[in-house]
């Protein structure tokens, strides 16, 4: 197959991140399309077949993109870009909008999407009252809830942002840890709170926990209770038994909006059939204003290990699945 050489202009910001440390951004590039990428200055020179750098092309224009909305471009940004073209082979897909959503800058640069089913998440949040976020760790749903939710309340749509989650955790509870309410629930919203600090800062993050516009706490806190003017996240809601998402959900009041995200896959439940996330996809699914947006392994943002091990623990599943649908029937 003929191999022949094309130029891609790139600004100075868009080069720099297409490059990389060190080239190892090229490199990945090079390494999954079989191409030679060099960077004479005022872009990039791509040698290669021409299905091979159409691919390699629609990844440089996906980080040049990203780079445009000032986001620090990470190796995995690099990996999810590759994914999304080796997947999407006809030119002019692939790529992710990156000013769809409008979200804040974070301390480590811009919050864009960095994958089409990310985008497509942060679209059903600005549309929709309720969604659900569901798949498995690393996929971003968690970060670009509470992003989303962090956005909302600094621009005023909001008047507070309401973080929950079930008390399961390794067959513990909350009644065994030490301190008050706040220091027992904090450990289990780890990944909340380090998306909040991200983007809003801690001494804003504190400053607005302290004046309760933001609120962590339990399910078992939020019976009872009308959530109006506020944005809820629903956290590691697979945990969650069928009484407590029905009791959940029917917390929006005016003015609300909800999120629920959980990872079907991890359910730590003694009875995992009880799980309410598994349930509440289920029944709602075709309820007006509600939106369910189901991530993959191809998803996964973090380390590409992760995205491995995520692949391997769904062949083991699948190949499990014809016995135990036969003993789930929501399964």
């Amino acid at each position: 197959m003929a191999r022949e050489s094309e130029f891609l202009a790139l600004d100075d910001a868009a080069l720099r991140a297409v490059v990389g440390p060190n080239s190892r951004h090229v490199a990945l590039i090079e390494d999954a399309f079989k191409v030679l990428v060099e960077a004479p200055g005022g872009g990039v020179t791509i040698n290669g077949s021409t299905r091979d750098r159409a691919q390699a092309k629609r990844v440089i224009r996906t980080l040049a993109e990203r780079a445009d909305t000032g986001a620090t471009i990470t190796e995995a940004d690099v990996r999810t870009a590759l994914g999304a073209a080796a997947t999407q082979p006809r030119e002019g897909q692939g790529t992710v909008a990156p000013n769809a959503i409008a979200l804040p800058v974070g301390r480590r640069g811009a919050i864009a999407p960095k994958t089409a089913a990310q985008a497509n998440y942060l679209d059903m949040l600005s549309r929709c009252e309720l969604t659900f976020g569901v798949g498995p760790a690393g996929t971003g749903k968690t970060f670009l809830a509470a992003a989303y939710g962090a956005s909302l309340l600094r621009r005023g749509q909001v008047d507070r942002l309401v973080i929950t989650r079930p008390a399961v955790e390794a067959g513990e509870k909350l009644g065994f840890l030490p301190g008050d309410l706040n220091e027992k629930v904090d450990p289990y919203l780890a990944p909340i709170w380090e998306a909040l600090n991200d983007i809003l800062g801690p001494d804003d993050v504190r400053r607005r926990r302290d004046k309760g516009e933001i609120e962590a706490a339990p399910i078992a806190f939020m019976r009872g209770r009308t959530l109006a003017h506020a944005f809820i996240i629903v956290d590691e809601a697979q945990n969650t038994s069928r009484l407590q998402m029905k009791m959940v959900l029917t917390r929006l009041g005016e003015g609300a909006r909800m999120v629920v995200t959980g990872d079907p896959s991890q359910i730590d439940l003694l009875n995992p059939r009880d799980s309410g996330l598994r349930h509440a996809l289920r029944i709602l699914k075709d309820v007006k204003g509600v939106a369910i947006q189901t991530f993959q392994a191809q998803d996964v943002v973090r380390h590409a290990m992760v995205e491995r091990i995520v692949r391997a623990y769904d062949a083991d599943a699948a190949a499990q699945r014809p016995s135990a649908d036969l003993e789930d029937p929501d399964a």
